[in-house]
């Protein structure tokens, strides 16, 4: 086999295997719950030929600074993200805290972000931190309830989302839904507008964000609606939420 054969096998082989190696979705649940909470987004993603990688993490009885800094790094190179064509990640409530502390924590320590890291979509995200957090921080039982991370996300201007600033634009194309609905009562005469009954449609805005949308659900269920799922995916394909 002559020399150009050889090169030409090789340049079509390389071709083929990104050709059908599956791009990667992370996705990441919000706090105090497990991946079961994402198994909505799990099967749909999945079932349009993504390789999705759906983790639990120890929301309560771990920093999210050595969630970002330990744990997200060692779960990524574990489930071998770096060979995927693109990775991209869906977070829901806190889980999308821990992407921003991962980012943050790669700028402070000069370490770069991964060459393949696609689009982001937040579900619900704390950005601007949560009145309930910022109202309930001395409240021993949401102490106990949330664990060491929950009473970190008030609004004010030493809590976790304040402190990681905007959203980089090296980090990719970043979509948040955010709900309006609510059925918890008791927290809802703490916001000032519309909201889903844990974080203000506000509070989820993040500088940075290349489109956002709001829709008719609560806190706790955004990520098992239909019509959430579907913008999710549309999001992933296009880098915004309306169909082209």
């Amino acid at each position: 086999m002559h020399l150009r054969h050889i090169f030409v096998f090789f340049t079509m082989s390389a071709a083929l295997n990104a050709a059908t190696t599956p791009e990667a979705v992370v996705l990441l649940h919000g706090l105090g719950m497990s991946s079961w909470a994402m198994k909505p987004i799990e099967s749909k993603l999945a079932g349009q030929g993504y390789r999705v990688v759906n983790l639990s993490y120890p929301s309560r009885s771990i920093h999210l600074e050595t969630l970002a800094r330990e744990w997200l790094p060692t779960q990524l190179a574990a489930h071998k993200i770096s060979v995927a064509p693109r990775v991209h990640f869906v977070t829901h409530s806190m889980g999308g805290i821990l992407v921003r502390a991962w980012i943050d924590d790669c700028r402070q320590r000069g370490i770069a972000l991964p060459a393949n890291l696609g689009r982001t979509v937040m579900l619900a995200p704390p950005n601007q931190g949560t009145v309930v957090a910022e109202k309930l921080a001395a409240f021993s039982p949401f102490r106990w309830f949330t664990g060491i991370n929950g009473y970190r996300l008030g609004t004010s201007s030493a809590s976790l989302p304040i402190k990681f600033g905007p959203w980089p634009a090296n980090a990719g194309e970043l979509g948040i839904i955010a709900g309006n609905r609510w059925f918890n009562p008791l927290f809802i005469f703490w916001f000032d507008g519309p909201n889903d009954g844990t974080v203000a449609v506000t509070h989820t805005h993040l500088t940075g964000e290349h489109a956002h949308r709001v829709l008719p659900y609560s806190h706790t269920w955004l990520q098992w609606r239909k019509e959430t799922l579907d913008l999710v995916s549309v999001f992933l394909r296009t880098g915004r939420f309306e169909r082209p």
